[in-house]
């Protein structure tokens, strides 16, 4: 499934930048032409970051990348013999 997601990642990002380009070099005149190429590199960069986040999730989950750092929240802290 991660492989499935992978190219569906890679296909999304593409779209994104072959329409995205098409929208910014089309005909000022061809406003239809324009909108629909806006509109589908919107949905491949959309598509294209999902994918991008569902793979991130399952690389830490999966042990293959380390979770990231965070701090824990003072509310959320266990208490140690220092706290008093």
């Amino acid at each position: 499934m991660a492989k499935l997601i992978a190219i569906l990642n890679v296909v999304a990002w593409s779209g994104f930048w072959a329409f995205g380009y098409l929208a910014l070099s089309a005909d000022p005149a061809n406003t239809s032409q324009m909108v629909i190429a806006a509109v589908l590199a919107f949905v491949g960069a959309a598509i294209g970051a999902l994918a991008y986040f569902w793979l991130v999730r399952h690389s830490e989950e999966t042990g293959y990348a380390s979770k990231p750092n965070r701090a824990v929240p003072e509310h959320l802290r266990e208490p140690t013999g220092e706290d008093a």
